[in-house]
């Protein structure tokens, strides 16, 4: 990394955001091969019909994250997919709050990586935890 990259604490890989994170509203706060940490304001379009987060932006907010972690692990010629996902909701996020999730690798293969995303309320509280399995992917295996 650059000295201006260490000092901000965002991996390059994490600095540009595929259009989705960007919709959502998130913002990488940092970004290391090992942590990812990230923060999205709860917007009025982000609402369910019970008048809270929607669980679909919760799991794409996870998702973004753990596949970021998964992106700084890979060789320049890799790539990865997400292979599988659950999440366990445990307390509703209210709009107008502002969401901070951090996600950490449980395994690092050579073939799959584990990540596991804990998405924070405003007050501090656990909202939902998300655990997803990437796989990578090498030259010849997209198609």
């Amino acid at each position: 990394m650059t000295a201006t990259q260490a000092e901000d604490g965002i991996h390059p890989v994490a600095q540009e955001q595929p259009p989705f994170a960007q919709y959502l509203g998130l913002r990488i706060t940092a970004a290391r091969p090992d942590r990812v940490e990230a923060e999205m304001p709860v917007i009025p379009e982000l609402i369910n019909r019970n008048g809270v987060l929607h669980g679909g932006a919760i799991m794409g907010i996870a998702d973004n994250l753990g596949g970021t972690g998964a992106f700084m692990n890979l060789g320049p010629d890799e790539g990865t997919t997400t292979v599988e996902s659950k999440t366990n909701f445990l307390r509703a996020v209210p709009p107008g709050d502002l969401l901070r999730a951090v996600s950490v690798p449980l395994h690092i293969g050579r073939k799959t990586q584990i990540w596991q995303t804990t998405l924070l309320r405003g007050d501090g509280k656990v909202a939902a935890i998300v655990t997803q399995t990437q796989l990578t992917l090498r030259p010849g295996d997209r198609g």
